[in-house]
């Protein structure tokens, strides 16, 4: 077999990155040296390195992050906005994750509570686990079309399996009886099962009125509220603190 022919296999059978490095392997004398064993693992190294990439951009995208870029490493801690840099810290570890609890984030409008929420979801992405960030008045249409549609399981199951849901704009408007019920079936769902990062500018004794009928508040509550970490994002001074719209120059997106 030549080493032509060995580079062909390789491509066909998509070990693209291996054949770029067996390639560069032929090409360069300074790695003669090398035993077999040490050239094969080089090219095993090269093509792992190479798929893992790959796999954590596809996750990126998948997400449909509002804020693809943030980063738990850009998280602001000097604004006074009295965050605890200990449990974000915790947090962006993913062990959450692991024992499929859920993230509440409460703060106002600019304060930060979605750049927080897509760098939590950079780190899941960053350790492999499927994130999809939504907001949820968008949730709510989706599977308000796909029930019209006849589309509504195969919706609902995206929703229920993905191990990281992220919610934007939890709670901001009221719901409507279906709306509430349909929100009850994916916390249902994914209750200690997945996680959940729900974002609002409420707490959730405010949500009540939002989900409006008593019966189902109180069901989708006690199954966020008991199995949740909370970060509340405050303000020292409401009028000298710095939107964080401002800080990452985000003053048209959602924070």
């Amino acid at each position: 077999m030549t080493n032509e022919s060995t580079m062909n296999k390789l491509i066909e059978m998509r070990f693209t990155a291996m054949a770029d490095a067996f390639r560069i392997q032929l090409s360069d004398n300074a790695l003669n040296h090398l035993s077999f064993e040490e050239r094969l693992g080089l090219l095993v190294d090269v093509e792992y390195t190479s798929r893992k990439n790959n796999k954590f951009h596809r996750l990126i995208k998948l997400a449909k992050f509002d804020q693809p870029h943030a980063s738990v490493s850009d998280i602001n801690y000097s604004s006074g906005r009295m965050l605890n840099k200990a449990q974000i810290q915790k947090l962006s570890t993913c062990e959450y994750i692991h024992e499929a609890h859920n993230v509440i984030i409460m703060g106002a409008t600019g304060a930060g509570k979605s750049y927080l929420s897509c760098a939590l979801g950079m780190e899941a992405c960053k350790r492999f686990y499927s994130v999809k960030y939504i907001r949820l008045p968008e949730l709510v249409t989706d599977l308000a079309i796909a029930r019209g549609e006849g589309n509504y399981k195969k919706i609902f199951s995206q929703y229920k399996k993905v191990q990281l849901l992220v919610i934007d704009e939890w709670m901001l408007v009221n719901l409507t009886e279906n709306e509430a019920r349909d929100v009850l079936e994916i916390v249902q769902a994914r209750h200690k099962r997945t996680s959940t990062i729900f974002c609002s500018q409420f707490s959730p004794a405010g949500w009540h009125k939002k989900i409006g009928e008593t019966a189902l508040a109180d069901a989708i509550l006690d199954r966020i509220v008991h199995d949740s970490y909370t970060i509340e994002i405050q303000s020292k001074d409401g009028k000298a603190d710095q939107s964080m719209r401002e800080v990452y120059g985000l003053k048209n997106s959602k924070a």
